[in-house]
């Protein structure tokens, strides 16, 4: 294999993080290849966060499916990447097309090529699990890339998965008139975040006619003359009309599977580094996003690293990525991080959760408030939703949050820069909110808060 080149940098990966360390390090004068076998720009601009609130948009709005599928395939770009391809190229780094593999120490070849290289970042991102369930790949299935991509609008779909994918694209097609049924082997809608959070959220899926099935487990698929029949094992009613001891039966013309992501790791070629991965499980990064390794600099950003799951956390990574590689020195630091669904009302949550707070063993205080006692609620004429706010006793700090309501991805932000900052509850309770805001909904809470400690 002859070495075509060698770049300061080589990044595997042209997803959201990939693209902004590359870019970065060209514009500091590096020489840097970015490699990319699929499209550059990556899953979140393409698949997932922009084609998926563009049609949350449109179904709020009330626009036809056929409107939805135009705007969304306009704001993707007709998922084409030229002009991005284009656009890195006059910063000055170097696309390399095809599937890259580390094949040593300083050396990756990409497709048949070989080249040279000072430091790696791996870039490259996650891939959704398909459960192993009996005749499931024998039938048609979207995941959220296939889903996110073609005009399709599915008489009955049955979605697998109760977390934000799940759900974002359960509300998107029952607004657009799918008969959807949504499976969850959890009792519960997003298991990870504060039961009321998930609550919220069933009871606006049912509004919109979601048949949830809550608690059951997708036990095999057939193909039948009129689509597809999937049995159900266990389960607890999610609406009125089942809950048979064996969980019943679903008919569907499509299954969209939406049952967790895995990092992308396997066939990368990192053991010929000393870099140690199994299935299912990132790379492993210090507190700068370095990867152990005993040969040579590798560096990792966004999902690939089990770490950051979103595309903001993504992008956060590689900005640390970017200045550590300029030598800089910056660390870490995940406490508030916002997790957001963004269905109609909106789920966020920041910082510890009651969930891990109880796995942490740290003494929680909560202090809650609904919505509907806000005047901006009686203003939108939509009363749903509450925030809830966590503190730590012994600390005496703010460390997390949850709300469910319109917009709350927009007005929690705050919230957010108090945990990251440690704002003292004394400073937080000062805090004057315009008038009349979904943002007055925190100065109970955290007035609650101060008082109890």
């Amino acid at each position: 294999m002859s070495q075509n080149h060698h770049y300061d940098a080589v990044v595997l990966g042209g997803g959201t993080a990939g693209e902004l360390v590359a870019t970065g390090l060209a514009r500091a004068g590096r020489d840097v290849a970015l490699v990319e076998n699929r499209l550059v720009g990556g899953e979140s601009r393409y698949f997932a966060c922009v084609p998926s609130k563009s049609l949350l948009l449109s179904a709020r709005r009330g626009e036809t499916w056929e409107m939805a599928v135009a705007r969304r395939d306009a704001l993707t770009g007709h998922r084409a990447d030229e002009r991005i391809v284009a656009r890195m190229a006059e910063e000055g780094v170097t696309v390399l097309r095809g599937r890259g593999q580390v094949t040593g120490p300083g050396r990756i070849e990409v497709d048949g090529a070989g080249h040279g290289f000072g430091d790696l970042v791996l870039c490259t991102g996650s891939e959704p699990v398909i459960p192993p369930v009996d005749g499931l790949a024998d039938v048609p299935l979207w995941t959220s890339d296939g889903a996110l991509a073609v005009p399709d609008l599915p008489r009955r779909l049955v979605v697998l998965g109760g977390g934000p994918v799940g759900c974002e694209l359960a509300q998107v097609y029952a607004a657009f008139g799918s008969q959807v049924s949504l499976v969850e082997a959890s009792g519960r809608l997003l298991t990870a975040e504060a039961p009321f959070a998930g609550e919220a959220l069933a009871d606006a899926l049912r509004r919109m006619g979601v048949d949830l099935r809550l608690g059951a487990d997708l036990s095999h698929v057939e193909r039948k003359e009129s689509g597809l029949r999937l049995w159900l094992t266990g389960g607890r009613t999610g609406s009125v009309g089942w809950g048979d001891a064996d969980g019943g039966t679903l008919d569907a013309d499509r299954i969209l599977v939406a049952a967790g992501r895995r990092p992308r790791v396997e066939g990368l070629g990192l053991e010929t580094l000393g870099v140690a991965t199994s299935p299912g499980h990132g790379v492993p990064v210090d507190e700068t996003c370095r990867v152990p390794s005993t040969s040579g600099d590798v560096w990792a950003a966004g999902d690939v690293t089990g770490v950051a799951r979103t595309t903001h956390a993504a992008r956060y990574q590689a900005r640390l990525v970017l200045a550590n590689l300029l030598g800089e020195h910056h660390a870490a630091d995940y406490r508030a991080i916002p997790r957001v669904v963004y269905t109609t009302p909106t789920v966020y949550a920041v910082g510890i959760s009651p969930k891990q707070a109880e796995e942490l063993g740290i003494d929680l205080l909560t202090a809650g408030y609904d919505l509907a006692a806000t005047v901006r609620a009686a203003v939108e004429a939509d009363e749903r939703g509450r925030v809830e706010l966590y503190a730590d006793r012994s600390r005496g700090l703010l460390i997390g949050a949850a709300a469910a309501g319109l917009y709350a991805e927009e007005w929690m932000s705050e919230i957010a820069l108090a945990i990251r900052a440690e704002t003292p509850l004394s400073v937080l309770t000062d805090v004057v909110h315009a008038f009349p805001t979904y943002g007055e909904s925190v100065e109970a809470p955290l007035r609650e808060l101060a008082g109890r400690l």
